[in-house]
């Protein structure tokens, strides 16, 4: 069905693509760098928005992969896509198109004072780059409504913590090598926590459709908040 290939453009994040088959009627395509993944995965819904595509009824897009499937029409259909995915110009990541998801973070994590140290920056400034920065959901997974954000540059990037915690709040605000992410449940975790989100279960409503506040491609601003008094967090 799909064979490797390489895409076309040498815009930044472009990247090659290898066309894979995935079951009877999806293609997966594998990228070289995260970055190149999340061009790829906006150029697909770029191109389907515009009617480019054959119906498609996912595209489900990874770290370094985006997954076409439930591919319309014949298997033919399926091969001439795939063949059209490999020989692609894709274009650069533009991470400021489009409005934001504001989420509210009060900036007080326990990891706070380590991340400052890794930025070499004060304590107090870790709020101030962060909440300065262009966010995009690049993909889901872990759990239910938690988001890999993208953004931050290579140098701000940090380590996950050497011990693991068994207990992570819901909302916390973390990081983890180039990612950001807000935990939308209580769960164990290894990134480094540096806030807080006072409203954790807007992250993930079944009543809501979708269900997920961050869903991949969503651009993402964290706004710093003031921490609620004793008598709101009671």
């Amino acid at each position: 069905m799909g064979g490797a290939g390489s895409a076309g453009g040498t815009e930044p994040g472009a990247g090659r693509a290898r066309v894979l088959p995935a079951g009877r009627d999806g293609l997966l395509v594998e990228l070289d760098t995260g970055e190149a993944a999340e061009a790829f995965h906006a150029e697909v819904l770029r191109r389907r928005d515009r009617g480019e595509l054959p119906p498609v009824r996912e595209v489900v897009p990874g770290a370094r992969t985006v997954l076409l499937d439930g591919i319309g029409g014949s298997s033919g259909e399926v091969t001439r896509l795939a063949h059209e995915l490999a020989g692609w110009t894709v274009e650069p990541l533009r991470r400021a198109d489009g409005p934001a998801v504001e989420i509210p973070v009060v900036y007080d994590g326990p990891d706070l004072d380590e991340v400052a140290a890794l930025w070499g920056v004060p304590p107090g400034e870790v709020a101030t780059v962060h909440s300065a920065t262009a966010f995009r959901v690049a993909f889901c997974g872990f759990a239910p409504g938690f988001g890999y954000l993208t953004g931050l540059p290579e140098r701000l990037h940090v380590p996950r913590r050497a011990t693991p915690r068994t207990r992570v709040p819901a909302g916390a605000l973390a990081l983890a090598g180039p990612y950001t992410g807000v935990y939308p449940r209580v769960s164990p975790g290894g990134w480094q926590l540096i806030g807080r989100m006072p409203d954790p279960a807007r992250l993930w409503d079944p009543a809501r459709d979708p269900a997920a506040l961050l869903v991949p491609g969503a651009r993402v601003r964290f706004v710093p908040a003031e921490p609620e008094s004793r008598g709101e967090r009671a």
